[in-house]
């Protein structure tokens, strides 16, 4: 098998890690800690891949797969499909690559990721030894199939909050999604908004050109699902925005303890003071006359080619300045539609509203409108059904005031 190595050094998911480092450095210092005298040395994965025997012996057992012989009728993840599925669908293709995960430090075992399954044990031990390198392997638990159930997530509002029963809030596969990282967003919003609730303050709603856990919540509660919801950057149409270099938040709503989140706000300060610092230099110095950075939106010029003055600069704020700089036109046309959609997304719908008497709207844009109960015109305008005539005659209906609309 082909070794896949983890990041060196290894990347950290949380901007506390920097933080520690400049606000407590009579710990450690973050080079120490990348340099891996404060973390563990990470295991390699492996890849490898199915061979013609296993395609023989999958295609041949079909019929007693529950995926394809009716036990179960569920749709499952598109994204995520089993081997069966592969073999039929992909029937032309010799191959399908297999990754090798450990499952421990002090296991044996290994977790086959891209080898999802419902056949019968039996088979599944012939066509796992079917594959290079697992030639001798023993199944320690066999795969199984998984049918969905979960609750219509049109049914929630955008706290998370269910609309049917008053201080219950939903999050993560019960919302209809699949996948770690959408539970724990939801979680987190949940969680929040559980507790901003109880202490009388106002929840925590996330736009869409914000956060991508704001188009997750937003395509779930607005769309609803028909099938395992997975979070993808091609969901969100604000995504030059959504990146995980400007993703640190000064304000944490007291969501962590004390102690983090001082971190957190005190690396946000010196983060924008240096980002500002540099920013100007990048203006004032200049080669051949053209400001630096000018110079840096070309494709071939990269932070490295900078002067010698710029190389001090925290890695983090170099990479960042780098992107905004070389992508600053799309940015700017991004900001700028954002702008203009801007007075439909936080303009609220008045909860007087009654969708049934408001003239003009078409049958379906009614059913539509009474099911999700949208909060602002924007998110009325992204249900499916409903059109700019649609959103027009309601904000035309909205305008003339609660007692016309109420007298008709």
């Amino acid at each position: 098998m082909d070794l896949q190595e983890g990041d060196q050094p290894p990347k950290p998911f949380s901007y506390m890690a920097d933080g520690l480092t400049r606000k407590r450095d009579d710990i450690f210092t973050l080079n120490e800690w990348r340099d891996g005298m404060f973390h563990v040395e990470q295991l390699a994965c492996a890849i490898t891949y199915t061979t013609a025997e296993t395609h023989e012996i999958v295609r041949s057992n079909l019929d007693k797969s529950p995926l394809y012989c009716g036990r179960i009728e569920g749709i499952g993840p598109r994204y995520c499909p089993s081997l069966e599925d592969k073999v039929v669908r992909f029937a032309d293709k010799e191959r399908h690559q297999l990754f090798l995960e450990p499952e421990g430090r002090h296991t044996d075992e290994y977790y086959i990721n891209g080898c999802s399954t419902s056949l019968p044990f039996e088979v599944q031990f012939a066509f796992i030894r079917s594959i290079p390198g697992l030639e001798k392997a023993e199944i320690m638990r066999a795969g199984y199939a998984v049918e969905y159930d979960f609750s219509p997530p049109t049914q929630l509002h955008p706290t998370l909050e269910t609309k049917r029963v008053g201080g219950l809030f939903f999050a993560g596969q019960l919302n209809g999604t699949s996948g770690y990282e959408e539970a724990a967003g939801q979680g987190l919003i949940a969680g929040i908004n559980a507790a901003r609730q109880v202490q009388g303050h106002a929840p925590l709603i996330l736009r869409r050109d914000q956060a991508y856990i704001g188009v997750l919540i937003d395509d779930l509660v607005t769309k609803g699902t028909e099938e395992p919801y997975r979070m993808f950057t091609s969901r969100a149409e604000h995504r030059l925005l959504l990146r995980h270099d400007n993703a640190q938040k000064e304000a944490m709503l007291g969501a962590g303890s004390e102690h983090p989140v001082g971190l957190f706000g005190s690396l946000g300060h010196e983060v924008v003071d240096e980002d500002a610092e540099t920013r100007t230099l990048l203006q004032t110095l200049k080669q051949d006359n053209q400001p630096w950075a000018h110079l840096l939106k070309r494709p071939e010029i990269t932070w490295p080619d900078l002067p010698a003055s710029f190389q001090t600069v925290d890695a983090e704020v170099a990479s960042q300045l780098e992107t905004e700089i070389k992508y600053e036109g799309y940015l700017r046309r991004e900001q700028a539609h954002i702008e203009r959609n801007r007075a439909d997304e936080d303009r609220s719908i008045p909860d007087w509203i009654d969708f049934d008497v408001v003239p003009g709207l078409k049958a379906e844009a009614r059913v539509k409108l009474k099911k999700i109960q949208p909060r602002t015109f924007g998110q009325a305008a992204r249900i499916s059904g409903i059109n700019p005539t649609d959103v027009a005659l309601l904000q035309v209906h909205t305008k003339r005031g609660k007692a016309a609309a109420l007298s008709k």
